[in-house]
């Protein structure tokens, strides 16, 4: 199970830090004030609710530093619980 848990973090941030590297900005809408209606009409403005968010420059490398380092740990961890049970 911890393997799984694990496997699954490092992919995820994997994938987040490639998705860092492709974007300049990202939008991000406050969904208490904003309405579905805003986007669709053409005359609402739904980005006077937002907040733009730039990852900074190291941020993807991290990401995916880390995430390849977790899956790599990943793939370790049962050999260590089987010495483990044979100590």
């Amino acid at each position: 199970m911890w393997r799984s848990i694990f496997l699954a973090l490092g992919i995820m941030a994997i994938v987040i830090g490639a998705e860092c590297l492709i974007i300049d900005s990202a939008s991000l809408y406050s969904a208490a004030e904003t309405r579905a209606s805003s986007f669709m009409n053409p005359a609402g403005d739904p980005s006077a609710n937002s907040r733009v968010w730039r990852p900074k420059e190291h941020l993807p490398w991290l990401l995916m530093a880390a995430g390849t380092i977790t899956v790599l740990y990943s793939f370790t961890l049962p050999q260590r619980f089987r010495r483990r049970e044979m100590a």
